[in-house]
């Protein structure tokens, strides 16, 4: 009686009056973060908004516009017989139209493929209008030359992978690297239980431990840095085939390679199908995600530590810990790190797995799958960007180091049996095993007497009670 969502306008009844709503009211919400489905867009797009120069679909359309225009331009300059009257004046013309390329040209663009059906052709038909406004019509068949559209799709991608690794996710990796180092700088000289298994373990330094982390994301960091970025540019199925039967006397390939080094700064794969092999894109997301599980390893460090209470956090007024327990100041950056973490990897893995997989020559799954990329890479960005926050809040403090490493001294039994097998002493294992194992709670005294038990010299002997749980720590 209340009308149906199947016809419009939707007509109800209410307080006897009769309203009218159009669907679209119910059905389309301006975008903003309150209304944005996914968090990377909703409730954290202040931490990524500038992923947003790299990843948006006004950003792939922007690329894709810089790649058909250096392309054009690059054809003028070989140069092609019908393209040797275009003046290369108007070079910089051309290349303005990306450069100063806005959301509203974007929009045209979209307006254009509500008509064409076809992205890529959108973006073709865009840039012939701007060469009608240029006054260069007579040269504008020469737009999308021989191309398809993964020739401007498998390089404009990888351009914006390159670029917003490089101009964003590096700066953000070694902001945080340089906490760490600036964090094991002045914790270098702070001893510490470490635990392996979760059991108390040689004593190491709070310093040291945070330099692990800092070695492991640096050499991961290096070998990203040394994977390049491929490109697939080679027409329909990646013969040249148009190209040649047009001007066969062109070195199609040297074009080619010269052009994809040279013009959009990318390797080009020699040998493919109509779309990029998706190998070395794999090795990327591969190798962000092994950062990003260092971070996790990091993370739940981080987060033990704090609730050893080997950590305070620094309080802010106004901030709430719990709904129920005023009490509380939780270690909230790492887990929500950790947690962003994951779902970037998960994402990664997805992506590793799947780009490098096509039937035949083509199919169409990889292209929306790679309108993914900048989602594991934005919760990357959250997870650094939370993690460094989680940084800069701790508070050390000594006195749990302290107390722990009171409560341990069994530790220094592995100092004391070193030295005894550096002094020949028989069976020095076996008899720290008898002390160490038992119930009894091992103290600086009970050490003490039992090294005052052995026969060795009282140089020996004194050497061994210099050692402590909080100067057994090593180089």
């Amino acid at each position: 009686m209340y009308g149906s969502f199947s016809v419009s306008p939707l007509i109800f009844y209410l307080c006897g009056k009769i309203y009218t709503i159009k669907l679209h009211q119910i059905n389309k919400m301006d975008l903003n973060i309150l209304t944005a489905i996914s968090p990377v867009d909703g409730r954290y797009r202040n931490k990524v908004d500038i992923l947003g120069d790299y990843f948006s679909e006004y950003a792939l359309i922007k690329y894709r516009v810089f790649v058909e225009i250096e392309y054009f331009i690059a054809l003028c300059e070989l140069p092609l017989e019908q393209l040797k009257g275009f003046d290369l004046d108007k070079v910089e013309d051309l290349r303005d139209i990306y450069r100063d390329f806005s959301v509203e040209d974007a929009q045209r663009v979209k307006d254009i493929e509500s008509v064409t059906n076809h992205d890529v052709k959108a973006v073709e038909y865009f840039i012939k209008e701007k060469f009608d406004a240029l006054g260069l019509e007579a040269h504008k068949e020469f737009i999308h030359f021989g191309l398809t559209s993964q020739d401007i799709n498998n390089t404009a991608v990888p351009c914006s992978l390159r670029d917003a690794i490089h101009d964003v996710y590096y700066p953000l990796l070694e902001e945080v690297v340089a906490k760490l180092d600036e964090l094991a700088l002045a914790w270098e000289d702070v001893s510490m239980l470490a635990r392996t298994h979760g059991q108390p373990a040689s004593p190491t330094r709070l310093g040291k431990e945070l330099r692990v982390f800092i070695e492991r994301i640096q050499v991961q960091m290096d070998l990203l840095k040394g994977i390049p970025c491929y490109a697939k540019f080679g027409g329909a199925t990646g013969n040249f085939n148009a190209h040649h039967v047009a001007y066969p006397e062109v070195d199609w390939v040297a074009f080619g390679n010269k052009f994809c080094n040279e013009n959009l700064k990318l390797e080009r794969s020699q040998i493919t199908t109509q779309i990029a092999h998706y190998d070395n894109y794999g090795a990327i997301f591969d190798g962000l995600k092994r950062i990003n599980t260092i971070f996790i390893d990091l993370n739940r460090d981080m987060w033990t530590y704090i609730s050893m209470d080997y950590f305070k956090q620094k309080i802010k007024k106004g901030e709430v810990g719990s709904s129920a327990m005023p009490h509380k100041v939780n270690p909230i950056d790492f887990e929500n790190s950790e947690g962003n973490l994951g779902i970037a990897n998960a994402i990664f893995e997805h992506l590793t797995n799947k780009l490098p997989i096509s039937r035949l020559q083509r199919d169409l799954t990889d292209s929306t799958v790679l309108r993914s990329i900048g989602v594991p890479i934005g919760h990357s960005m959250i997870s650094l960007k939370s993690t460094l926050k989680g940084l800069g809040k701790l508070l050390l403090n000594q006195d749990a180091f302290n107390r722990d490493l009171e409560d341990n001294w069994a530790v220094v039994a592995e100092a004391i049996q070193t030295i005894l097998r550096r002094e020949a002493y028989p069976n020095p294992y076996e008899a720290l095993k008898e002390l160490t194992r038992t119930n009894r709670k091992m103290d600086q005294e009970l050490i003490h007497e039992f090294v005052d038990t052995l026969e060795v010299s009282d140089e020996i002997k004194a050497e061994m009670k210099r050692i402590t749980p909080h100067n057994y720590t090593g180089i």
